[in-house]
């Protein structure tokens, strides 16, 4: 597949070198040409000087061939007017744009642009190092209705059947790690203490979820 990153900062030349290290084809595009040292002597793609949402430049480094494109530059308006140039008028699918504003990427997943916020990523993750207990959002569906989100198993649910944890219509086991193995529940897998969860929850019942774990099987009688 053709492969073209807009952007060849950090995280644009490490895109771009790993795409290529999987023979993929690659481009990549950057107004500064001082910008592809980054890319090392030995990239073999094409390294095309202009910004990303210039037709010309998009031709140059072969749009019209190409199967996936990445904005990753450090704009948020530039990221998003490459994507939806790429989406919009030569039909590329596999399209993404780095967003550091977490609010405007919501908006922008919502008409159809996948993005990162760099931002949002970064706090979820810092979270989930310095509060282990606390519920993660890994993945959040485009219109915000369903998030997958990760928590320790708490020591109560231990002996129970994991998939006893779910609440029809509300969250659903997806995955369990013990020990660094994931694994996708049965229904005679028992929970032990120290379990890791990963649950599909809707937006409105994480704290529902949160509480479900915390009351422990006692309480989940009722559905």
């Amino acid at each position: 597949m053709h492969v073209i990153v807009v952007g060849c900062g950090r995280v644009g030349a490490g895109l771009a070198r790993a795409c290529e290290e999987m023979d993929h084809s690659v481009a990549v595009i950057d107004r500064r040409e001082k910008a592809f040292n980054r890319l090392g002597d030995d990239f073999g793609g094409r390294k095309v000087v202009g910004v990303g949402f210039d037709r010309d430049r998009l031709m140059d480094a072969g749009i019209e061939q190409a199967g996936a494109l990445a904005a990753v530059t450090n704009g948020d308006n530039s990221n998003i007017l490459v994507a939806r140039v790429a989406r919009e008028t030569y039909g590329i699918e596999r399209v993404v744009a780095r967003i550091y504003d977490p609010r405007r990427a919501a908006i922008y997943e919502r008409v159809g642009i996948p993005t990162i916020a760099t931002v949002q990523w970064a706090t979820e993750r810092v979270l989930h190092r310095i509060l282990p207990d606390r519920p993660t959002s890994d993945w959040v569906d485009p219109s915000a209705r369903v998030m997958l989100v990760e928590r320790v198993v708490p020591g109560s649910w231990a002996g129970t059947p994991v998939l006893d944890i779910e609440a029809e219509g509300k969250w659903r086991i997806v995955a369990l790690t013990r020990l660094g193995v994931a694994q996708v529940p049965t229904p005679g897998l028992v929970a032990q203490d120290g379990d890791v969860v990963h649950a599909a929850v809707l937006g409105d019942a994480t704290d529902a979820f949160e509480a479900h774990l915390e009351v422990g099987p006692q309480g989940s009688g009722s559905h």
